[in-house]
């Protein structure tokens, strides 16, 4: 080589050439499908997010036992609702005159009222409020006039099923 020509210019292999094209079309493409990936995770995480917060919640469960400590009645409380689920177990129903009251019993305090079970169905529905059931330790029923009674005047003992209240665990 004369020092008066010029360098020859390196040429590129097409074959160097289409596989750095093939390489980047490979990228815009992985690239793409993992925007779209993130998406769809996205959309999915709001939808179960929307999902959880119509679901039932059950914070406390209780399973109220007759005298021959056999189960008569689940209780759950989903506080979101604000409702206590009342659940028979059992083919016990109240008289024409009685009522059947679900009481909150609490230690070294007077039983409170959480209402009265007016339906002769399964299952049944009260309104209730998580701060009813602070520092409750059991459920119990009594029978007592049809209506019930004053959460003054108290329930008719004994009780005729009882059960302690847990609250679960998260």
């Amino acid at each position: 080589m004369s020092p008066t020509e010029p360098a020859a210019r390196p040429r590129t292999s097409k074959l160097w050439l289409g596989i750095s094209v093939a390489l980047a079309l490979v990228l815009l493409v992985g690239a793409a499908t993992m925007a779209s990936m993130y998406e769809q995770l996205k959309a999915q995480i709001v939808h179960l997010q929307e999902r959880l917060a119509v679901t039932p919640q059950v914070r406390y469960v209780s399973v109220l036992l007759d005298a021959q400590e056999l189960p008569a009645l689940l209780v759950t409380m989903d506080p979101q609702a604000g409702i206590l689920q009342v659940q028979r177990l059992n083919e016990v129903k109240e008289g024409r005159e009685d009522s059947m009251q679900l009481w909150a019993l609490a230690s070294g305090k007077p039983p409170r009222s959480l209402g009265v079970i007016q339906s002769k169905f399964k299952t049944l529905q009260l309104p209730a409020k998580e701060a009813a059931l602070e520092g409750v330790t059991q459920l119990a029923i009594s029978v007592e006039n049809k209506g019930g009674v004053p959460e003054l005047v108290g329930p008719r003992l004994p009780y005729l099923f009882q059960g302690w209240l847990i609250q679960k665990a998260l």
